[in-house]
């Protein structure tokens, strides 16, 4: 059965309708070659893949199917806390963090020491409280059930198939953009599901005594920001035992790991960083560019000579496997592949696929039992024009000097700068002009706002524009930042975005049998990132100045001094011409067009012009990713009911 939910958890009401949604939860195959359900203490109850975790009346409270992922439990008294992640989590570090929480904020100030991407679910004074993490990988969603009331998840599918909600066409549409913005990124693509945002815990409360009715979910800001007051030494201090804790926390104490190395800077400190873990196996994967230009396979070799000389006598074995630029698929190749995992929403995953796919069997078939990948450090370290302007306020002299390097280089006009410079548009108006019909900036355009601006793409429908239009709009009347300062927004803003897309990668992974992880996007480390003075945090003239020291003497100093990236986008345009006839498929009995929002007439044309000039000027990534989305949210599960996963009298041991 295609795109089936290979792990979730949700968070039940302590009843006799909250048991009963249990028994109706969907029941995923295995994925191949998956390790074993990790084990819990305390008053929990593992049948078959699923571990519930009882409310005190022993009904389900927590009712997980963690096929990679691991959980803590721990109860004292009433209360209660569970933690999924990537590491078991011991017992005495859990009675210490619930002992002393008194209330959410207790709570949270004892979580913050713990290293590691986390869900969280804790019971105080007999109210759940469920929340993610702060880069957004970790999500929450909620969704009202009519018996049972409201249901917390990780996974939107979930609830809605235990809502029986339909898909949502507005949230579809906003999908066909190729950037959605705060606090648009956060519209569930089922009607009647809807998630909590990064940073924000969900509560749900309990009935009132004497009484049966239950109120709503409510959330609460539990993560701000943190200033940006340390100098560069303390900052890199920080950002250094950060990466290293979230590495440990995902492949500490494994004896065979693998990790991306493309030649980078964010891989190549990855690949460091997991050799001091002490694993007795290291694989190190490159796959060889097309592009005689590139730079990345001669990096990644250097690394490898690098890490070979300086290795100590007990350091791991250590392999490098170069996968042939011929063996790498060009984008949007094996399309029907997409249908083997259900996202959380249309990810821009599809069409690198096959590519992705590629590298993780190879890594796998190294006896790899965990996989590492420097995504997230482009997000979290290089930093964007944007913060210029939080610069400009405070430091003006500074700031000027260094816009001088980036006007340089990017070819900024003087005026135009300055003019982009001293905008003082709030937040909201941004938002309500942020995708529009008329001509965008050009390359030489200072970019300085709270984000990008972007036109539909002509193949989408007056419908889809219209509702687009309005959705935007309706998010303008009571949208606040993510933060004041636009740099600050815009650099949370990117994080969370691409931490939503790694999670494709974690499900390609699940599919393989290979837990995958991107131990940048933990919190600890956008905190540690953020906590830097701007001036000394981003440079016009240095590369990841902040990563670069953070790592100096864990990776040799001739590896941190790069300072080019390379980029794949010729095998994207040559994708669209070797699979033309693969993407014409798509547009023939197009779902997309069904629901009215795409012109499938226009995608059939110019799949047959594949070096159309509408095609430089607008991606067809993000509509692909669309139909081939919903293309398998239809098919998810078949008509006839799924067994449950526990009978009622099961759920309530």
């Amino acid at each position: 059965m295609p795109g089936q939910l290979r792990d979730y958890f949700v968070v039940l009401p302590d009843s006799a309708a909250g048991a009963a949604a249990a028994g109706q939860l969907p029941v995923p195959e295995a994925a191949a070659g998956r390790p074993s359900a990790p084990d819990a203490t305390g008053p929990a109850r593992e049948v078959g893949d699923t571990l519930t975790v009882a409310h005190p009346s022993g009904r389900p409270w927590v009712v997980a199917r963690p096929l990679v992922r691991k959980v803590s439990h721990l109860a004292r008294g009433e209360d209660a806390l569970v933690l999924i992640g990537p590491d078991r989590v011991p017992d005495a570090v859990l009675a210490d963090i619930l002992q002393g929480a008194r209330d959410r904020t207790g709570l949270e100030r004892r979580l913050a020491r713990l290293p590691g991407l986390y869900h969280v679910v804790a019971r105080l004074s007999g109210k759940s409280w469920i929340r993610g993490t702060a880069t957004g990988l970790r999500r929450i969603y909620h969704a009202r059930h009519p018996a049972a009331g409201t249901i917390a998840s990780d996974r939107p599918a979930v609830l809605a198939r235990l809502i029986d909600a339909p898909l949502d066409e507005s949230a579809l549409a906003l999908r066909l953009l190729d950037f959605l913005p705060h606090p648009l990124s956060r519209r569930a693509v089922w009607r009647g599901v809807h998630e909590t945002g990064a940073g924000y815990g969900l509560a749900l409360p309990v009935a009132a005594p004497g009484t049966t009715a239950v109120p709503g979910p409510t959330e609460h800001r539990w993560w701000e920001p943190p200033p940006g007051e340390l100098p560069l030494a303390e900052g890199a201090r920080r950002v250094k035992e950060a990466i290293e804790a979230s590495v440990r926390a995902h492949v500490g104490g494994l004896d065979r790991i693998s990790c991306e190395l493309s030649g980078g800077l964010d891989s190549t400190v990855l690949a460091f960083a997991a050799r001091e873990t002490g694993p007795a196996s290291l694989s190190l994967l490159t796959v060889a560019a097309r592009d005689r230009y590139s730079e990345d396979e001669s990096w990644a070799r250097r690394a490898v000579e690098a890490a070979r000389n300086t290795a100590a006598s007990n350091a791991p074995a250590l392999d490098h496997h170069v996968i042939p630029a011929d063996d790498a698929p060009y984008f949007y190749a094996d399309l029907a592949s997409t249908a083997a995992e259900l996202n959380d929403e249309p990810h821009p995953v599809a069409p690198g696929r096959a590519r992705a796919e590629l590298l993780l069997g190879r890594a796998r078939a190294t006896g790899s039992r965990y996989h590492l990948t420097g995504y997230g450090g482009d997000e979290i370290f290089l930093g964007l024009p944007h913060a210029y302007q939080d610069l400009f306020h405070g430091n003006p002299f500074t700031a000027w000097s260094r816009l001088g390097g980036l006007r340089h280089q990017l070819g900024w006009p003087l005026l135009p700068t300055l003019k982009a410079l001293l905008d003082r548009s709030a937040f909201p108006r941004w938002l309500a002009g942020a995708v529009t019909a008329a001509p965008q900036p050009v390359a030489r355009t200072p970019l300085f706002s709270w984000g990008v601006r972007q036109s539909p793409h002509p193949w989408l429908t007056e419908h889809a524009k219209t509702l687009i239009a309005e959705e935007f709009r309706a998010a303008a009347e009571h949208a606040e930042p993510i933060d004041p300062w636009r740099g600050r927004h815009v650099d949370i803003d990117g994080v969370r975005m691409g931490a939503r897309h790694f999670q494709a990668m974690e499900d390609i992974g699940m599919t393989l049998g290979l837990p995958v992880a991107a131990p940048l996007y933990d919190d600890r480390v956008l905190e540690a990132t953020l906590a830097v003075r701007l001036p000394e945090r981003i440079s016009p003239w240095r590369y990841k100045p902040l990563l670069a020291e953070a790592m100096r003497g864990v990776v040799p100093d001739a590896l941190l001094a790069r300072t080019t990236k390379d980029h794949m986008s010729s095998d994207e345009h040559q994708g669209l011409r070797e699979h033309a006839p693969q993407i014409a498929e798509l547009w023939t009995g197009s779902r997309l067009a069904e629901h009215g929002l795409v012109d499938s007439r226009h995608l059939l044309r110019l799949a047959a012009e594949p070096f159309s000039p509408v095609l430089v000027e607008h991606s067809i990534s993000s509509t692909v990713t669309g139909e081939t989305w919903l293309r398998t949210a239809e098919n998810a599960w078949p008509t006839s009911e799924l067994p449950p996963t526990t009978t009622p009298s099961e759920a309530s041991l």
